[in-house]
């Protein structure tokens, strides 16, 4: 049942399904994450496909931990990987929000509530600790730091769909290489040496 939908047109419904089985839940589940009427997930799940309302589409990406833009273009195969990662918790929103100082930082978390929500536990810890004057969010901008993030998580999803096809082998030779590559020198020399 995983490779089923493969076409870009999958309608909306047919792709928040696939999704939701994917996380595990069920019905009742998806509900509760959405914070949805079971009615209306019933009706995405068994009805006729229909056009769904804006605040649904909004509730359903949510839940599914994904941006609404995502949700509505991007194929299922490459939003099927995101669903084996750890949605962020309300307890990691929590702490960004309760340990936001930096005027820049709080004013970014105002305007990008949905970009918010999608950083785990390690991104958070890694944008609050670039807090404090003349810090790099004072000198860079808090809008540079998170697409930073943001670009390192989409490689990291790259990477792991890459890593479910038969170019699993090219990947690991360029990460490799690539890994070698940032080692420390000291490290390589003492690789390459003969052992006594």
């Amino acid at each position: 049942m995983k490779d089923t939908f493969h076409d870009a047109d999958v309608p909306l419904g047919a792709k928040i399904v696939r999704l939701v089985q994917e996380r595990g839940w069920s019905q009742d589940e998806f509900a509760r994450q959405a914070d949805l009427n079971r009615l209306t997930v019933r009706s995405i799940f068994v009805g006729p496909p229909r056009k769904l309302h804006n605040a649904t589409v909004r509730a359903c990406a949510r839940a599914l931990g994904v941006s609404v833009h995502d949700l509505l273009t991007q194929r299922l195969e490459k939003l099927l990987p995101r669903m084996q990662m750890p949605l962020p918790t309300e307890e990691n929103l929590r702490v960004l929000y309760e340990h936001a100082t930096q005027p820049e930082l709080l004013a970014w978390l105002a305007d990008n509530p949905e970009r918010a929500a999608r950083l785990s536990a390690a991104e958070i810890d890694e944008l609050l600790s670039l807090q404090g004057t003349g810090g790099p969010l004072t000198a860079f901008g808090v809008a540079h730091h998170v697409e930073e993030i943001e670009r390192r998580r989409r490689i990291l999803e790259q990477a792991a769909i890459i890593a479910g096809t038969e170019y699993v082998d090219l990947l690991e030779q360029f990460v490799k290489v690539l890994y070698e590559k940032i080692q420390p020198y000291r490290e390589r020399g003492n690789a390459s040496e003969p052992e006594a």
